[in-house]
């Protein structure tokens, strides 16, 4: 595998991980706190919801979220030792932008 297949495989797995955490229901702490265990739901499928469907604006924020990340991170790592380091992190935010600029755009 290339080192360039690397890069677009580990940051496309992060951004859909962070797609999936961005869909999530969120979760009321202050009703949870509240329960005894006794009346907690028991059972399969007894704490699942309706996930929330993301509109295409928010996936596109949420992708240049994670590429801005990356090119932050890559940013503070200035130290020769960490070079390699920063040119993979610069590689996956260098996928994202690609995918955002659309299918035409150069590779």
């Amino acid at each position: 595998m290339r080192a360039r297949d690397k890069a677009a495989v580990s940051a496309l797995r992060a951004t859909l991980a962070a797609l999936d955490n961005a869909e999530a229901m969120p979760v009321d702490e202050a009703a949870l706190r509240g329960v005894a265990l006794e009346q907690s739901p028991v059972g399969v499928g007894a704490t699942e919801g309706v996930r929330t469907e993301l509109s295409e604006h928010r996936v596109v924020e949420v992708v240049r979220a994670e590429a801005a990340e990356r090119l932050e991170a890559a940013e503070q790592l200035t130290a020769p030792a960490h070079a390699e380091r920063a040119a993979r992190l610069r590689a996956e935010a260098a996928v994202l932008l690609r995918f955002l600029d659309g299918p035409g755009s150069p590779a």
